[in-house]
């Protein structure tokens, strides 16, 4: 927690220094806006559209909503069914996955297993396994006590099972300016990225992320988003 806050920052003062240079093309666009917004007023802009003309509104005022897998997708997958396949409960974490033997099943036991968990989404593996998955916003308990951040040899922000020394790549996320990054932070700080920063919850998951896309090649921070 010490080093993440210090990242953090580390982030806010690097952050600062970038402001000015966006402060002046965020000033200009919104005088912009306001000119546009009063050509609107006038009716100048689209000519006999004023703005007491309604506009429809969306996503106001509207709850967050928990989106259900169609059933067609589900027949589609069970349509490419012949006889009984082996079916997994499938936890999907921000970082890792836990698989959950269910047994074999029918298509016609698919169907009632989905009617029952309508938000798990089914999915046919190249080996014609069914799988039932769940998105979890957090980290899995192996991740949680085993992942860290650091650097895979082509110099890339990645996450590892065990310390990088391991080189048990989980995932790569994108490419670090290394002469910008080594400049920029504490020594003790980029050492402690070579050794690789255990995360524990996906707050420091989170925090990581952010700090390190500061120093990131822009076009495979690009490639990323």
């Amino acid at each position: 927690m010490i080093l993440l806050n210090l990242l953090n920052k580390i982030k806010k003062k690097l952050r600062w220094k970038r402001r000015w240079i966006t402060l002046a093309s965020i000033l200009a666009a919104a005088g912009l806006t306001m000119l546009a917004l009063a050509m609107l007023n006038k009716g100048t802009l689209f000519p006999g559209r004023g703005v007491s003309e309604e506009q429809p509104v969306f996503g106001r005022g509207i709850s967050q909503v928990v989106q259900v897998q169609p059933e067609e997708e589900v027949m589609s997958v069970v349509n490419q069914m012949k006889g009984q396949r082996e079916a997994y409960a499938k936890k999907a974490y921000v970082c890792g996955e836990e698989l959950q033997l269910l047994g074999k099943m029918t298509p016609q036991q698919i169907l009632q297993y989905h009617k029952e968990h309508p938000v798990l989404t089914v999915t046919m593996g190249e080996a014609g396994d069914i799988y039932f998955t769940e998105k979890i916003d957090d980290l899995s308990p192996q991740c949680k006590n085993n992942a860290y951040f650091g650097l895979d040899a082509g110099g890339n922000l990645s996450l590892f099972e065990g310390v990088p020394e391991s080189k048990q790549v989980i995932r790569t996320f994108f490419q670090l300016n290394i002469q910008y990054l080594e400049s920029s932070l504490p020594k003790e700080t980029v050492k402690q990225l070579y050794r690789g920063i255990p995360v524990n919850n996906l707050e420091e998951y989170n925090s990581v992320l952010s700090t390190f896309a500061d120093f990131a090649v822009e076009e495979k921070l690009k490639q990323l988003k």
